[in-house]
């Protein structure tokens, strides 16, 4: 499961990798080229395009990224305790506490 997800997410980011390239600031870029005269509420039709392209797959990149953390967690949990591996070397190479020094206390003087 988590290789579906792995992959969708692989193919999520090169996709918004070319929308965004494909996007000008200055409003020159590809929908310069096709635009021309059509304009919608002053929002040219490829622009507008592009920036849904690039929301929907933002969107769609967080929820396969959150999708794939909750398959690693439930492969994880087949009646395996939720240790990370450090935890468990530090189980294992563990250094015996010593005790502190008593320091000898000195009484207060007698006022």
């Amino acid at each position: 499961m988590y290789t579906i997800f792995s992959v969708l997410i692989v193919i999520t980011c090169v996709l918004l990798v070319l929308v965004v390239l494909v996007q000008n600031p200055k409003g020159g870029g590809l929908s310069a080229t096709f635009g021309g005269g059509n304009q919608v509420m002053g929002v040219k039709k490829t622009a507008d395009f592009l920036e849904k392209a690039t929301w929907y797959l933002a969107i769609a990149l967080l929820v396969f990224s959150l999708a794939s953390n909750f398959a690693i967690s439930s492969a994880n949990s087949g009646g395996v305790q939720n240790q990370s591996i450090m935890q468990e070397q530090l189980d294992e190479t563990a250094i015996p506490t010593q005790a502190l020094p008593s320091l000898p206390m000195q009484e207060a003087p007698a006022e």
